[in-house]
């Protein structure tokens, strides 16, 4: 049997390797927490620390940890949240979302590379509008093969769930997409919380209106792009108006009875389809 002097020498002996052993596994959990809460911004666009808390099962403090610790290594940056309507008293809640430097850790190696193809495809066109119509092109082209996968997965979609099955599609691409009703209910926003071409489509905006154009031919109605990360907005939201046939079905469901149905002076609905403004999360 072993004295307590003993025991009491083999801890002391043990005591640094057990510490340095144990301090490096709080390091890799705190690393892979951080991980996580990036991600979390990634697949959900700017957050407050309360979203993160209760996404993520932890506490706002640790959150809050997380957030300065990723703010003071250039991944994230913190924000004034938007207030769509009457803004109440006191001050506005503070979201977080991804820097530039923070999206670069996420699949986009190979952003240089795609740069340098692009300009090759508009060098060899002549550069100019010809560079521009080769660029156009060729991203009307990369679109509309990325939307042949997407077409049969919409295709076996109801009617009123074809943005969100577009939504999944995009998301097993890698563009992290969600959809949702716009405000006011006319229609709904497709949100894609990352791009993986965002730096590319920063000089090539040929990229967002070849991806808008699909997205029109795939829900089969006009779309309009609100904003887009490769012009600095946390997200790239896309308006997507409801079907004549639900929207009046939904019109005349909240609207008074006396006014239910009214049609405009030429006979068609006086319905205001406007796209709302972008809602950030």
């Amino acid at each position: 049997m072993k004295k307590d002097g003993d025991a009491e020498t083999t801890r002391a002996a043990a005591g640094p390797a057990a510490a340095g052993a144990a301090s490096t596994s709080v390091s890799d959990e705190q690393h892979g927490t951080r991980n996580r809460v990036a991600r979390s911004i990634l697949d959900h666009g700017p957050s407050t620390a309360a979203d993160l808390a209760k996404r993520l099962g932890l506490t706002q403090a640790a959150v809050r940890r997380h957030l300065d610790t990723l703010a003071g290594e250039g991944v994230v940056e913190a924000r004034e949240k938007r207030v769509y309507g009457s803004r109440g008293r006191g001050r506005p809640a503070k979201v977080f979302a991804l820097t530039d430097g923070g999206r670069d850790a996420f699949d986009q190696a190979y952003d240089q590379l795609a740069l340098d193809a692009l300009h090759w495809i508009a060098r060899g066109a002549g550069d100019g509008a010809a560079g521009r119509a080769a660029i156009a092109a060729f991203a009307r082209s990369r679109a509309e093969a990325q939307a042949e996968g997407y077409r049969q997965i919409l295709d076996r979609a109801p009617a009123q769930g074809r943005t969100q099955a577009l939504a999944r599609a995009l998301t097993q691409d890698g563009y992290a997409a969600t959809a949702r009703e716009a405000p006011g209910s006319t229609g709904e926003q497709l949100c894609q919380h990352h791009c993986p071409v965002a730096h590319a489509a920063e000089e090539f905006p040929q990229l967002c209106e070849a991806e808008t154009e699909v997205f029109s031919q795939l829900l089969g109605t006009h779309v309009q792009r609100l904003a887009t990360i490769a012009h600095g907005d946390g997200v790239c939201t896309t308006f997507v108006p409801r079907a004549p046939a639900a929207r009046s079905a939904a019109d005349a469901g909240d609207a008074h009875p006396a006014t239910a149905g009214r049609a405009g002076t030429d006979g068609t609905d006086s319905t205001d389809s406007t796209a709302p403004k972008q809602q950030t999360p």
